[in-house]
């Protein structure tokens, strides 16, 4: 037991596995579509929502704010984030497959940490699909009311934010969520908007791959016309003598507030790496790849500085920091706002109309990839065999994009954004981190396989400088993020142990036990109980406050900490002793072997 964890795929193995009919997409996509997909995932929630908070910083948790130097931040994160997207394309247009990150990891660094990584990727894809999902279900429910189309607000919000209201603004709830109906003394309250968008996106996504391009590439267009409409009604409205004074101080609270803006922003750049889940669809994709990858990159930081530029020439910094949270994460409309003449609405309006196409599109482009990711694992023998099923009619991967619309949609319905948020951001840092770290590895081990694309300047120092930009923006996110994170990891960890190691491809070959062993059961559910202890823990208070909390019963949060530190010590013992034992057993058995 426990043979291979860091076992290799060989590339060509990787690449034989798709060749069956029975697993083969339908290539029909140009660098132009891959580009527009690139664009589709990267202009979404972050150029519309984060701007505002980016630039005006949060005195509640000492973030500083960015203000003019915005157009500065949005520079450095697309520093950092091009030189993942230049070891992407190398790895992309070597490995067309549809797994991403998962793939490239298992073919450099094994299988258990492929199983991480893959794992990891249902942040960035699925936990990520639900906070714009129910970001996307604001931004509509509001155009709805502009325009005067009623719609209850019961089935447009989360429960726990309802009740948030209800306790803080009790005559605001009343007023919003007065009207819903109750069963067994509690109010039904639920996001159907946000479900209804996922699902119509579903059923888009199975119907087939070209029909879903097309259909991103007319949402591509109508939110680059809104960014530009923004542009040209805020240069009509403010003369760019006012923006320009409005730009002094560049950086009114220095290089720290231009960092955190950096970090903040990071969420608006998530999405060219969705590029490479499309790669067995596409028609060349050692050259359309990175086209798609860096073309889209390049693009999307051109319109995220302009608009930049335009959002803080439009409101001097001290008004900026003024601004509620609500209306931070309405920036561009509530810029309009500012400085549209008495009586003027209609321009926001279009530009609300244009934050719903934004994320329609960045909703439509990662429930594309995560059933993909889902194939490749399923293929490796990782998850059950179903999950590799394609469509024999669209050719696509139905059941899995069936699971995730399912998944992200039912999520979306009653959960909170904020968390998600966090967990997207610190998911998708850590798959760059690995990708840039790949591409040494691969060099060294594979130095004679073609690459189409090469990263310039050597296999170390473009990535060594993307993996470690990546920890620098890491550093950046706040606290609780990694306790939510590394539960996440050991939870991944708990199922691998219970199914993936032994029904693995390369574990079948290697001679590793068909069902479970005991020992493994034990170390699966000890990490599970680990996870669950990761989880419950007051993630606020801090790694030394937890357990001050939880040996202090007058502390207002012993319970819960109590519970929480129950549980990872309990879970890290049977891993470890399941995992002892697994060892020993394997010692075990290569002594009779040799015997």
């Amino acid at each position: 037991m426990l043979r291979g964890l860091f076992r290799t795929k060989n590339l060509d193995d990787i690449l034989a596995a798709v060749a069956g009919p029975q697993f083969a997409l339908k290539r029909t996509l140009g660098a132009f579509n891959v580009t527009l997909i690139g664009i589709g995932a990267i202009i979404g929630a972050g150029i519309f929502a984060t701007v505002g908070s980016a630039a005006a910083g949060d005195s509640s948790v000492g973030r500083p704010g960015a203000g003019p130097s915005l157009m500065l931040s949005f520079v450095i994160t697309a520093v950092v984030c091009g030189f993942t997207a230049l070891c992407y394309a190398e790895l992309a247009s070597m490995v067309p497959i549809s797994g991403s990150a998962y793939t490239y990891s298992y073919a450099t660094m094994g299988e258990l940490i492929a199983w991480i990584i893959g794992w990891d990727l249902i942040i960035e894809y699925a936990i990520g699909n639900v906070a714009v999902a129910i970001s996307w279900a604001e931004y509509f429910h509001k155009l709805l009311l502009n325009l005067g189309i009623p719609f209850p607000h019961w089935l447009a919000a989360d429960y726990r934010s309802a009740m948030l209201l209800s306790a803080e603004a009790p005559a605001e709830y009343a007023q919003l969520f007065g009207s819903a109906p109750v069963l067994f003394g509690t109010p039904i309250i639920f996001n159907l908007l946000a479900f209804g968008i996922v699902a119509l996106l579903t059923i888009v996504l199975v119907w087939g791959i070209r029909e879903s391009a097309n259909f991103n590439a007319g949402m591509v267009l109508i939110k680059v016309l809104v960014l530009l409409f923004f542009v040209g009604v805020a240069l009509y409205f403010v003369p760019t003598s006012q923006m320009a004074s409005n730009w002094r101080p560049f950086q009114p609270q220095g290089w720290g507030g231009t960092f955190a803006g950096a970090a903040l922003v990071f969420f608006a750049y998530i999405g060219f790496d969705a590029v490479s889940t499309v790669a067995e669809e596409t028609k060349n994709p050692a050259r359309d790849l990175p086209i798609g990858i860096i073309g889209s990159l390049i693009i999307c930081t051109i319109f995220y500085i302009v608009v930049a530029a335009v959002f803080t020439g439009l409101i001097p910094f001290p008004e900026l920091q003024k601004v509620s949270s609500s209306g931070q994460a309405e920036a561009l409309t509530m810029a309009l706002d500012y400085v549209a003449p008495p009586g003027i609405t209609w321009p926001q309006t279009i530009v609300a109309f244009g934050s719903v196409v934004a994320h329609t599109a960045v909703l439509l482009v990662f429930q594309l990839g995560q059933p993909r990711i889902f194939m490749s694992m399923a293929r490796d023998g990782l998850l059950p065999s179903w999950f590799a099923s394609v469509h024999p009619r669209f050719k696509t991967p139905h059941v899995t994009t069936i699971l995730t619309g399912i998944f992200v949609g039912g999520i979306a319905a009653f959960a909170n954004i904020e968390s998600m948020l966090n967990l997207t951001n610190i998911g998708t840092l850590f798959a760059f981190l690995l990708v840039c770290i790949g591409i040494p590895i691969l060099r060294h081990k594979d130095p004679d396989r073609t690459r189409p694309f090469r990263v310039p300047f050597g296999a170390y120092l473009m990535p060594l400088l993307g993996a470690a930009s990546c920890i620098f923006l890491m550093y950046y996110l706040a606290a609780d993020t990694w306790w939510r994170f590394i539960g996440w990891l050991v939870l991944g960890l708990s199922i691998y142990l219970a199914y993936g190691y032994t029904r693995s491809a390369i574990g079948m070959k290697m001679g590793r036990p068909s069902r479970t062993p005991t020992p493994l059961k034990i170390a699966a559910f000890g990490f599970f109980a680990l996870a669950v202890g990761l989880f419950t823990v007051p993630h606020h208070i801090g790694f030394v406050g937890v357990f001050d909390a939880a040996s202090t019963a007058a502390d207002i949060n012993h319970n819960r900490a109590l519970f929480g530190v129950a549980f990872i010590v309990i879970g890290l013992l049977l891993g470890i002793i399941g995992l002892v034992m697994a060892k020993s057993s394997q010692a075990s058995s290569d002594t009779g072997q040799n015997g």
